[in-house]
């Protein structure tokens, strides 16, 4: 098949997932054309069977603001003719969803719109008014529409009230990547007198609740010898670390920033912490699984999912911090039960959540959507 993956470039989960699906539909012998606003971040290198197409926005001075939707439809149009293609895969409902519809109405019905909801396309935008009614434009209007939880799958159905088939598709990991390395050289250099290491990665925003992480790893702290790796970049960092110090923390709370190589800093913890207020489902979580690292999570959306509460972690109440401190402490302090978590999350990871079984069920997705226009050119 050939097919158009449109997502935003940037480093966030929907983006992350859309670029390493389309390096595996054309490790499958798809051929694959990117329409992003820039080079996807995963992207990078050459490969083959992949076409990056930009999509290039002129300011204008009549326009208030750059008309990226409407620039965005109108090279999806365009791939699509000149590339022939047969399906569109967009990641996030607005506009990409919204752009898709006008693309595939330049271009003729034959281009199947495949929309994949991530989270914040519905669990934020979905409430406010000025584009609830679009976003359910967007979706009714796709060939297809998969979400990547049953939570975001509720949700979406809730709040707006949709009647269209919505197919589950999880995330998924590729084992070639993400699987337990040996970092014990850089683990010393953060923890030198073998400290317990904690990890949490995000683009630390108040929904990821980072505030608690510092309070949760607090409680740690007061109980045994340990330190908290905080990968990622964002608004609430300067928070996060005025907080650290008022805890006296600076010297335990190690700050990396945005780190290309997830798996290996994974590789150098022993437990994640992912406290957050909404997850659609929890990338990063399933990254930590896939390394052997048990995860202490929220309740919140899609994450008790992917994490499997008394098996590879914990899932406790969004904001119960005494409760997520005590179960890290109880986790870490039992030996067999650490490394009976740490082998049921990997096992968990590979097998729920198999690329390649993911990537599958996306393929059944275009398959069916490319099979009911062949039925409709059939009938009499």
């Amino acid at each position: 098949m050939k097919i158009g993956i449109t997502c935003y470039p940037s480093v966030g989960g929907s983006g992350v997932v859309a670029t390493e699906l389309g390096k595996l539909l054309a490790e499958r012998g798809h051929t694959v054309h990117f329409i992003t606003s820039g080079m996807p971040f995963r992207l990078g290198k050459y490969y083959r069977n992949i076409y990056f197409h930009e999509v290039d926005v002129n300011s204008y001075s009549v326009f208030q603001y750059p008309p990226y939707d409407l620039t965005l439809a109108s090279r999806m149009a365009q791939v699509a003719q000149t590339e022939n293609l047969d399906v569109l895969h967009v990641h996030y409902a607005v506009p990409h969803a919204i752009s898709a519809y006008l693309a595939k109405k330049m271009v003729g019905d034959r281009l199947k719109v495949v929309t994949t909801l991530h989270g914040t396309d519905i669990t934020v935008l979905g409430y406010d008014h000025t584009l609830k009614d679009i976003i359910r434009f967007g979706i009714e209007h796709s060939d297809a529409v998969t979400a990547v939880s049953q939570s975001l799958i509720n949700q979406t159905r809730e709040v707006l009230q949709i009647s269209k088939p919505i197919d589950l598709v999880y995330n998924f990991i590729d084992k070639r990547e993400y699987y337990p390395r040996d970092m014990c050289d850089v683990r010393e250099e953060y923890a030198p007198n073998k400290e317990k290491v904690f990890i949490h990665i995000s683009n630390f925003r108040s929904v990821k609740r980072t505030d608690d992480v510092v309070r949760i790893f607090h409680r740690i702290k007061q109980r045994m010898p340990a330190k908290l790796l905080m990968i990622g970049e964002g608004p609430e960092l300067p928070v996060v670390r005025e907080l650290a110090a008022e805890l006296n923390l600076l010297e335990d709370v190690i700050f990396l920033g945005k780190q290309e190589d997830i798996a290996c800093v994974l590789s150098m913890a022993d437990v994640m912490l992912l406290p957050s207020a909404q997850e659609s489902f929890g990338l990063v979580a399933l990254e930590a699984m896939a390394c052997g690292k048990p995860v202490i999570a929220s309740n919140a959306g899609g994450l008790p999912e992917v994490v499997k509460d008394g098996e590879t972690g914990f899932v406790l109440p969004i904001g119960d911090v005494e409760g997520m401190g005590d179960k890290a402490v109880e986790l870490i302090s039992d030996p067999a039960m650490y490394e009976r978590f740490s082998r049921q999350a990997i096992e968990r990871a590979y097998h729920t959540f198999c690329h390649k079984d993911i990537t599958q069920q996306y393929e059944e997705v275009y398959r069916r959507v490319l099979a009911e226009e062949t039925e409709a050119c059939s009938k009499p």
